[in-house]
């Protein structure tokens, strides 16, 4: 049986989307977190203090001060919390301090990574500037760090 030339290409488009649609998918899998045998670096960081300076770009306004939340995110496994706290001065963030309570050992690990670089992301920008998506190769704590993150602003905001 032979295929007409629009049949053809056609056929191949599909082979073409099909293949997008699984990379897409690919990608996304390879995001998550996955195990490894590395030893997990410590669970708490703080940051020193960054220069700081006036106003914010969105017109928000925060009062100066250290603010803490807590945030949680769905690995495969379990559900993981983390604590986050900040210092503020002139609307920027000048200390960053984040506490992993793990419960799976991959998570031990991927919080650990979070924490590790956290500080070099956050540390001198503005509050209503953040918002991380992967910090050195953690993609989920992010997710609980940007829920932590929401609820300082609201509760930082003058």
């Amino acid at each position: 049986m032979r295929l007409s030339r629009t049949a053809r290409q056609g056929s191949a488009l599909v082979g073409i989307a099909g293949a997008l649609l699984l990379a897409g998918c690919a990608a996304e899998s390879s995001s998550a977190e996955t195990t490894t045998d590395s030893p997990a670096p410590q669970t708490t960081a703080q940051a020193s203090p960054a220069a700081t300076g006036a106003g914010s770009s969105t017109g928000t306004t925060y009062k100066d001060g250290t603010y803490t939340a807590d945030g949680s995110y769905q690995t495969p496994e379990t559900v993981e919390k983390i604590t986050v706290s900040v210092t503020v001065s002139d609307d920027k963030v000048t200390t960053v301090e984040v506490t992993g309570d793990p419960q799976a050992a991959e998570t031990k690990h991927y919080q650990g990574q979070f924490i590790a670089g956290i500080s070099a992301q956050v540390v001198g920008k503005k509050l209503d500037e953040i918002s991380v998506s992967r910090v050195s190769g953690s993609s989920l704590t992010s997710k609980g760090f940007n829920q932590a993150l929401a609820t300082i602003r609201t509760e930082a905001a003058g």
